[in-house]
C-alpha cells in the first residue's frame, strides 16, 4: 500500500526517432514540445551521424502524470517522426454522416504517412493537410480525405495509434535548395538563389516532371507578363493556378494595352481606363471564352493566350470580389479546391510568385515533399506559409519584374550551357 507521501505513478511510453533529427532540429524540437506539454523525457539511448548524410537514431522515455497527458504529448510529437515501439493498429471509426470525421479523427499533416493494419504498415496515398485518412479494408489502402468528401461508412482513422509520420528532410545531397533555408530575409543573395530556381525549373523540364507556378496579377501590373509567356512557351510550366485578376488584367493589357486602366509602357492613365478590364472580361465573355477567343483571333497575346497556344492546363479560382467573372473562373470554392487537388499530384516544383491568398490555398494542399518557393515583394506571404505547415516553402522577398526577368535569363544560359537534351 503507497503512503500519501509517495508521489503518484507516471505514465511512461517508449518512443524512437530517425533521420536526419539533429541538423533539422526534429530532436530539439520533439523535446521542447514534451516539456512545454507538461512531459518528461529521458533519453535512453542514441547514436548521431558522423557525415552530413548520415542519419542519426534516439530512444526515448516520454513520462506524464496522467495516461491523457501523455496520450496528448505522443499525439504532438508524432508529427515530428517520434513512433512508439510498442505499436498499435490503426483504431478505425465508421463515419455517421455526411461532411464530418467522427470525433477523435487523426488530423492529418502534409509529411510521408503510415498506418498499421494487421500489424502490417500501410502507405497513405494523396498526403495533404488537414484531413483525415480513410481506410479501405478489402484493398488495404489509406488515402486521405478532406472533410468535404467524407460520405457515411467511411472508415476514418482515429486517434494516433498505429500511425507515424516521416518528416521530410529539407537539404539533402541532390536537392537544388541545399543552400537556402526556410527563413524569409530581404538580405538573401537574390542572384544565386534564382540561379538555383532556374536549375530547378530546367531539371524538372528535362526530367518530364511537372511545375506550376501560382501567379498573382501584381505579374502583369508590374510589366512582367512578357517573362512569364517565355517560360510557357520555353516548356517550364505545366499548369498555371490564378485567380479572376490575373487573367482579367493580362487580357486587359493584350486587348487596350493597360492594367488597372494604365499603359504599362508608358505609366499613362487611360482616359476612362478604369472601365478596360470589365470590358476585357465582356468581349471574352461574348466570345465563348478564353480558348475561343483565341481561336477567333480576338486574344492574340499574353499569358492566357500562351497557355491555350502551348496546352498549359490552367485553373482560376474566383473570390467574392471577382468582377465579371471570366467564363472559365470556377466560382464554387469547394469545387475550385476539389480541382486543385486533383492537378497537384503530380507536381514536383511549386514556384508563387506574387500572391498570398493562393500561394497560402496551395500550400495547404502540397505533400511536403513538394519543393516550393514562393516569390513576393511581402515577407508575411511566406510566414504565412510556414505557420500554415508548408515547412518546405523557401521563401525569396523580392519585386516581380526583376525576379521574373533573370530567371529567364538565367534559364537561357543554363540551356546554352547544358545543350539539347
Amino acid at each position: 500500500m503507497e503512503s500519501k507521501d509517495t508521489p503518484p505513478k507516471q505514465s511512461v511510453e517508449e518512443v524512437e526517432v530517425r533521420g536526419h533529427i539533429i541538423d533539422s532540429l526534429l530532436l530539439p524540437k520533439i523535446l521542447d514540445r514534451v516539456t512545454t506539454s507538461g512531459g518528461q523525457f529521458r533519453i535512453k539511448d542514441i547514436a548521431i551521424g558522423q557525415q552530413r548524410n548520415d542519419p542519426s537514431y534516439a530512444l526515448i522515455d516520454i513520462m506524464a502524470d496522467s495516461p491523457k497527458v501523455l496520450d496528448d504529448i505522443l499525439g504532438a510529437i508524432r508529427d515530428h517522426g517520434a513512433v512508439p515501439t510498442d505499436m498499435q493498429d490503426a483504431r478505425l471509426e465508421a463515419c455517421d454522416m455526411e461532411g464530418a470525421f467522427p470525433e477523435g479523427f487523426y488530423s492529418s499533416t502534409n509529411q510521408q504517412t503510415e498506418v498499421r493494419l494487421d500489424g502490417d504498415w500501410i502507405g497513405v496515398d494523396d498526403q495533404e493537410m488537414d484531413c483525415g485518412i480513410v481506410i479501405d479494408l478489402e484493398a488495404r489502402a489509406a488515402r486521405c480525405v478532406p472533410m468535404s468528401d467524407v460520405t457515411p461508412d467511411m472508415l476514418i482513422v482515429v486517434g494516433h495509434a498505429g500511425v507515424r509520420v516521416f518528416p521530410h528532410d529539407q537539404g539533402r545531397k541532390g536537392q537544388s535548395f541545399e543552400f537556402m533555408n526556410s527563413s524569409v530575409s530581404t538580405e538573401k543573395p537574390k542572384g544565386v538563389a534564382i540561379r538555383k530556381i532556374a536549375q530547378e525549373m530546367v531539371e524538372n523540364r528535362r526530367a518530364g516532371k511537372k511545375t506550376l507556378v501560382v501567379g498573382g496579377p501584381a505579374i502583369v501590373h508590374t510589366g512582367s507578363g512578357k517573362h512569364l509567356c517565355k517560360l510557357i512557351r520555353g516548356g517550364y510550366v505545366d499548369r498555371l493556378f490564378a485567380g479572376n485578376a490575373l487573367a482579367t488584367h493580362d487580357i486587359e493589357h493584350a486587348l487596350f494595352g493597360t492594367s488597372l486602366g494604365v499603359f504599362l509602357q508608358q505609366g499613362d492613365l487611360a482616359e476612362a481606363g478604369h472601365e478596360h478590364h470589365i470590358r476585357a472580361i465582356n468581349r471574352i465573355r461574348r466570345a465563348g471564352g478564353i480558348a475561343n477567343a483565341v481561336k477567333d483571333g480576338v486574344l492574340q497575346s499574353g499569358v492566357m493566350y500562351e497557355c491555350i497556344k502551348n496546352d498549359v492546363d490552367f485553373l482560376l479560382a474566383g473570390s467574392i470580389r471577382d468582377d465579371g467573372p471570366l467564363p472559365e473562373v470556377m466560382t464554387d470554392a469547394i469545387g475550385a479546391q476539389r480541382a486543385m487537388r486533383s492537378a497537384v499530384r503530380d507536381v514536383e516544383f511549386c514556384l508563387m510568385i506574387a500572391t498570398t491568398l493562393h500561394s497560402v490555398a496551395v500550400g495547404n494542399l502540397l505533400p511536403a515533399r513538394v519543393r516550393v518557393v514562393c516569390v513576393d515583394i511581402n515577407p508575411s506571404t511566406v510566414i504565412k506559409l510556414g505557420d500554415r505547415g508548408s515547412m518546405q516553402t523557401v521563401g525569396l522577398v523580392t519585386d516581380v519584374e526583376p525576379f521574373l526577368r533573370v530567371l529567364v535569363q538565367e534559364v537561357e544560359t543554363l540551356e546554352e550551357t547544358l545543350g539539347a537534351p
